[in-house]
Parts: structure tokens; sequence; C-alpha cells
């Protein structure tokens, strides 16, 4: 039996209980002080937003400089046909957005303002406010409360930070590759690699591709394998997005082939959630790898990759399935 003693020096060598649900603050601090924060309306950094709020039928309230970055920002009441959501955001949610307006109405106040920046020919976008802008049509409302911002870019750097709804696979990529073909528009001989904090990731541009062809695509079967391979390329963002429809096309014909492998496997008796999952890891050429500590190159070409993996879907063997890998792959996705 453990004597007084001893219990007491175990517990003076366990480790200290780490506290849960605290962040450390950072090291060094940053920003702007209270009185650096306070802005003029006559700025001359606002003058031309506030010159196209007037114009549009609102009214600047106030404007103050972002406490990280120190841009001025200004505070506006806008008339709601004068604002749009970007082009490339996600499809619009009806049901999202009636939930939203009635909730909104049951508290009896609108205090979340867009974020807006200037679009193209002059027009006002809202990079995060899709559903709130419908909500507040829903509820009828004349004016609506905007924090505009002068760095246009924000409208395709804003995605990171939407959370207002959040973004499933489906979503994110097809918002993302809306942005990217806006982006051709205009910047495409600039490299694609440098859009990569504007799409987050590359991936995201492929399945893109894939949702605008295929909306029921199963894309989460195909994500990790995906994570691996594809990286933003150094080809010009026009060439880039020409040689992602190829991939995605490419994609598109090895689900047919594991919807054909599916087919097969539930006509021998198999009945499991999971077969997607075990046919595209079945057939996913880098599943093994395992990558190393700061090691951002990819284990094979996504050409190659996308080549390999089609064969082994040609190649299946219906009869190497058992109970018990299914049961394995159950395991995995529970985890």
């Amino acid at each position: 039996m453990p004597t007084r003693k001893s219990a007491a020096g175990a517990a003076a060598r366990r480790p200290p209980a780490r506290r849960r649900g605290r962040l450390a603050p950072g090291v060094k601090a940053r920003g702007l002080d209270a009185a650096e924060v306070v802005a003029s309306l006559e700025d001359p950094a606002l003058a031309p937003l506030t010159a196209l709020v007037r114009s549009a039928g609102g009214a600047p309230i106030g404007a103050y400089r972002e406490p990280l970055g120190g841009r001025a920002l200004l505070l506006a009441s806008l008339p709601l046909a004068a604002v749009q959501p970007t082009p490339f955001q996600r499809d619009l949610s009806p049901t999202h957005a009636k939930r939203l307006a009635a909730k909104i109405d049951e508290t009896a106040a609108f205090l979340d303002p867009l974020i807006v920046v200037r679009g193209e020919d002059g027009r006002l976008w809202t990079p995060n406010g899709r559903h709130r802008l419908a909500a507040a049509k829903v509820l009828g409302l004349k004016q609506i409360t905007a924090l505009i911002s002068p760095d246009d870019s924000l409208a395709y750097r804003i995605l990171a930070l939407n959370t207002e709804k959040a973004h499933n696979l489906k979503d994110r990529s097809l918002e993302v590759i809306r942005m990217a073909r806006n982006l051709a528009k205009r910047r495409g001989t600039e490299r694609e690699s440098s859009f990569a904090p504007e799409f987050e990731a590359p991936e995201l541009l492929t399945l893109g591709i894939v949702y605008e062809q295929s909306p029921r695509f199963a894309g989460g079967a195909y994500s990790a394998f995906l994570k691996k391979v594809d990286r933003f390329g150094e080809r010009a963002l026009t060439a880039s997005l020409a040689q992602r429809a190829d991939f995605g096309a490419r994609l598109v014909e090895i689900d047919a082939r594991v919807k054909k492998i599916i087919s097969g496997l539930q006509a021998r008796g198999f009945k499991s959630p999971y077969l997607r999952n075990y046919v595209v890891a079945r057939i996913n050429p880098v599943r093994f790898h395992k990558a190393k500590k700061g090691d951002t190159a990819p284990p094979m070409p996504l050409a190659q990759a996308l080549t390999r993996m089609a064969g082994a879907a040609r190649d299946f063997n219906l009869s190497s399935v058992s109970n018990s890998d299914l049961a394995w792959v159950a395991v995995g996705a529970g985890d």
C-alpha cells in the first residue's frame, strides 16, 4: 500500500494540468492606439467612397481607421438596390435567408453591417453579406448599414473570413472557381500561384470546375487524394484554368468508373454507405504517402496521379473486396 510520502512525491512529479479554454496573447502588442483609430469623413482617402455613397442614394455616417492595418474605413447607410453580392460568390440558400430574416425580425434589430467594396464599373459589392442582404430584402428594409473599404482586392480575399454561413466543400469550391474566372478576365497573365491567398487551396479550383459540370459530384471522397497531389501552378492563370478543366474532366471519368464499381459491389451484396470512400481509397495511388515535416512537394504530379488512378479503377477486382475491408473504412470515417 503506497505511503502518504510516496503519494506526495508522485504528485510533485506529475506535470501541471493544462488549462483549457484560454489563448495566449500575442508576444508583442500590435495595431493602433485609440486616438489613432479616430478618422474624419473629410479624410482624403475616403473622398471617392463618400462620393460613391452619395451618388448611390446613401449617406456617410462615420469613419475610422481599422485597428490592425490602419486603413481608413467608411460607415454608411445604403439603399438595398445599390449593393450586390460579388458575382463569384456561392449560391444563395433561400431557406437560410428566410430563417435569418425571421431571427432578425424577432430581435427587431439589424445589427451587423455588410462589408462592402467598390466592384467593377463602380458598383458596390458585398463579398460576405449575401444572406444578410437577402434577409434585408425579405424584411422589406429600405436602407442597410455597410462598412465600406477602399481596398477593392478585399473582394477576392474575404473567403477565409466568411463565417456568416459555414461553407461546405461544394460552396467553397464553386466560390473559388468563380473568383478565378473573374480574375482571369483582368489579370489572366499573372501566375496562378500569385493568387494563393485568394484561392485558399489548389484542389478547390479543380473541384470547382467539376462541381460546375456535375453539381452532385461527391467531392469529399476525392478531397484527401487531391490535397496530396494538387498544387498551385506557375503558369498564367488563364492557361492554368484550361489545364485544370482537363484535370476536372479526367476526374469525372474516374468517378464514372467508380460508380460502376459500386454498382458491381452492390450486386454482390455489399450495402455499406462507405462503398465510395472504400473504392476511392483503393484506387488512390498516394494513399500510403506520408509527407515529411516541411515537405510541400507532391509525391507525384497531378496528371500522373490521375493516370494511375484511372488505371486502378479500370483494373479493379470486385472479388478482392471483403466485409472486413469495409468495416475498417467505417472505423476510419467515424474517427
